[in-house]
């Protein structure tokens, strides 16, 4: 018998999610790429028939916005308010949520922050380039875990492609 303490599943979940955003990361990020991983996101939604809308950022900038059949204008809304999460905290929404929720406490009350205008909910990514927070990338439409596993996804798998190429 171990007296380790033994992980919630919240924190079983923190640890996986900020492990996403150490190894994902790149050297770096421009335009071209910004429309392959929007274009890898649109492909997989399509293919899976998920009613999502999709967005990324550098900065305030928008470089990329699709939305594909069953989104809505709520989904626009839920993304702008995750991405204000990640640029507030510099981690990804779900993994601010899982933070929180780990700690025994709720996002929307203990944050202090506008629950209308920001949400700590699976979707937005961190897009990091050697380290520095630089945009975000998103999804809205599904179930938060989904959207978040979606995005990382598409980035994992457009890392996986600059790794093969360099």
């Amino acid at each position: 018998m171990t007296d380790a303490p033994q992980l919630s599943a919240e924190e079983h979940l923190l640890e996986i999610l900020l492990e996403q955003e150490r190894s994902i990361q790149f050297d770096s990020f421009g335009f071209a790429d910004a429309w392959a991983v929007g274009s890898l996101l649109v492909e997989l939604g399509l293919e899976r028939d998920h009613p999502i809308a999709i967005a990324i950022m550098f900065g305030d900038q928008r470089v990329f916005h699709a939305s594909l059949p069953g989104a809505c204008a709520d989904n626009d809304g839920w993304l702008e308010n995750k991405f204000r999460v990640v640029r507030r905290f510099a981690s990804s929404s779900l993994a601010v949520g899982t933070r929180f929720r780990a700690a025994g406490r709720d996002f929307d009350t203990s944050s202090r922050l506008d629950p209308r205008t920001h949400a700590a909910h699976g979707g937005a990514f961190p897009l990091r380039v050697r380290g520095a927070l630089m945009g975000v990338v998103g999804v809205s439409g599904l179930a938060q875990q989904l959207d978040h596993d979606l995005v990382v996804e598409a980035l994992a798998a457009h890392q996986a492609h600059h790794l093969t190429r360099g």
